[in-house]
């Protein structure tokens, strides 16, 4: 095999130049830059002087002196405690009253006082019961007669002419708060058949637990639906809306006991 058909090596394997000079030659730069700078910032550059605040002064108010006295003008002009006050002219006679001797009513009049009422002691013997509420007298049941019951009742409005009148079941109401209630007013859905599916309470009547009731009231209650004219078409409610109207079928709750603590 010839030795000139040998191709090129990619890398040059040559051994490296000596560079020791031009090493030298960026020492002695290095150095000699380090000295421009030392000389500049530390020689050429004055040293930093540290300036002393300047000295406290006071100023002294003097009558003598006629700065002060304009000073002394101007703080009594510009006073908001006289410019709030009424100021009599200079040339205006000061009012004096004359001396006046007070003399009290009760030196020329003397009122009659009234007699204590004679003391009598309560020799009672004291209850042994605890103090109670004051229980409200209840109504007896036979106090109104037979004509003036009058029952709970729910009022709809705006009922289609397929809906008849209402049949509300027989349900017992009973009051958990001594004062009356006010009428509530129910949100509610009524079905192709007239049973109410959806009762949601608008205007409560004041009392948790006969909202409660009043709901459970409306949810047994039935309308009567004609056969020949059907209220939905199977797949949508009809919404309306119902006030409670409460009679005298209200039972009241048991109070608490006489012998009972508040």
């Amino acid at each position: 095999m010839n030795v000139s058909t040998v191709a090129p090596l990619v890398f040059s394997w040559a051994p490296p130049r000596k560079r020791r000079r031009a090493l030298i030659v960026f020492l002695i730069l290095s150095l000699l830059l380090h000295a421009l700078c030392f000389y500049i910032f530390q020689i050429v550059y004055p040293p930093t002087v540290a300036l002393m605040p300047p000295p406290a002064r006071v100023t002294l108010v003097s009558p003598d002196d006629p700065e002060s006295l304009a000073l002394l003008r101007w703080v009594e002009a510009e006073d908001p405690a006289l410019t709030t006050t009424t100021q009599r002219l200079p040339e205006t006679k000061s009012l004096v009253l004359p001396p006046v001797q007070h003399r009290p009513s009760y030196a020329s009049h003397q009122p009659k006082l009234k007699a204590l009422p004679p003391l009598l002691p309560d020799l009672s013997i004291p209850s042994s019961a605890a103090i109670a509420p004051v229980r409200l007298p209840r109504m007896k049941a036979n106090a109104s007669g037979p004509g003036l019951a009058r029952k709970t009742t729910a009022n709809f409005a705006d009922l289609p002419a397929a809906l008849g009148e209402p049949v509300f079941a027989d349900f017992k109401f009973s009051l958990t708060r001594p004062d009356a209630p006010a009428n509530a007013r129910f949100r509610v859905a009524i079905d192709e058949r007239g049973a109410i599916r959806f009762c949601f309470l608008i205007e409560s009547s004041g009392d948790p637990a006969l909202d409660e009731q009043a709901r459970n009231f409306l949810q047994l209650c039935r309308l009567k639906t004609k056969e020949d004219s059907p209220v939905t078409n199977g797949t949508a409610l009809f919404w309306t809306t119902a006030t409670i109207l409460w009679g005298n079928d209200l039972a009241p709750s048991p109070g608490p006991s006489p012998s009972s603590s508040p």
